[in-house]
């Protein structure tokens, strides 16, 4: 008998539970983007961790939140598609979280099987890691298991894979390649990347009204170059992202490099433009041009 299993594992929570840091934690590779501000993420990205003669291909989703924005619909659907199409969700709840976010993704689940993952553990003492444990054990019987973790104390990662390796289904074979990281292909991981430095380096609503497309990668052996334009809403905000002297785009593109030579592992040229596109996070077919197909 084929013991192989294969499945696919969504990772839900509010916006900025860590989703995506937790993510390349499980993988061992830094490839999604990673930022303190919320609702960084804004499509699905897939990630593929071995485990024990299991593949589970984990679905990193935007935070579950409704903001009247059209980019901001686009990434509830997101996170709505993949909970629809997973086998199994991980939903992830801060230790200092109340109990409400749970409770109002209990609603939307519709009953899809999940782990209830507890993270962030190293910002609670142990009383109050107790009490937030006791608080969700009155939901015992609507998850599958309840998971502590800590990324920054690397605490928790096996048995967490154990217990989601439990729960995927039994396959005859693999759906990817099991040297592959990801699905995704070099250029949106490299968008996702240059998007980080800018949530990193510009503060309030603008990082939320930028994205970046990728216009041309020119690879060799050991250099990529790396063509790249950076859209915004209104002139006043092209005028802080390039900034004084040119001083943010500067920034902006030097971690932005170094994000992109950790990942590639080559030494990169990388060319920024900022453009003003009036109204693109409203407008369908300007998103659509961006890649956000509804």
């Amino acid at each position: 008998m084929n013991n192989t299993k294969s499945g696919y594992v969504a990772l839900v929570g509010r916006p900025n539970a860590g989703k995506s840091t937790l993510l390349n934690w499980l993988l061992g590779e830094k490839i999604a983007m990673v930022s303190h501000k919320a609702q960084a993420t804004r499509k699905r990205l897939y990630a593929i961790v071995m485990h024990k003669d299991a593949q589970i291909i984990f679905i990193d989703t935007p935070g579950l939140h409704e903001k009247e924005r059209l980019l901001n619909k686009f990434m509830l659907e997101e996170a709505l598609k993949a909970i629809g199409d997973c086998d199994l969700i991980l939903f992830l709840a801060p230790a200092t979280d109340d109990i409400k976010y749970y409770e109002r993704f209990l609603e939307l689940s519709k009953g899809k099987p999940h782990i209830l993952v507890l993270t962030k553990i190293d910002m609670v003492n142990n009383a109050k890691l107790l009490a937030k444990i006791a608080e969700y054990q009155k939901y015992q019987d609507r998850f599958l298991e309840l998971v502590p973790v800590s990324v920054k104390k690397n605490i928790g990662k096996e048995e967490l894979l154990d217990a989601i390796v439990k729960y995927l289904p039994h396959h005859p074979y693999y759906y990817y390649d099991p040297e592959l990281l990801t699905t995704e292909n070099i250029r949106d991981i490299y968008k996702e990347l240059i998007r980080e430095a800018i949530f990193e380096n510009i503060s309030d609503e603008i990082p939320y009204e930028s994205d970046v497309v990728i216009e041309k990668i020119e690879e060799t052996p050991t250099l990529d170059r790396v063509y790249a334009m950076i859209i915004v809403e209104k002139p006043s905000q092209k005028g802080i992202v390039i900034g004084k002297k040119g001083e943010a785009i500067k920034r902006i593109g030097r971690d932005a490099r170094k994000l992109l030579e950790q990942f590639s592992q080559k030494k990169i040229f990388l060319n920024l433009i900022v453009v003003v596109k009036k109204g693109w996070t409203k407008n369908k077919k300007e998103l659509e041009k961006i890649g956000y197909i509804f």
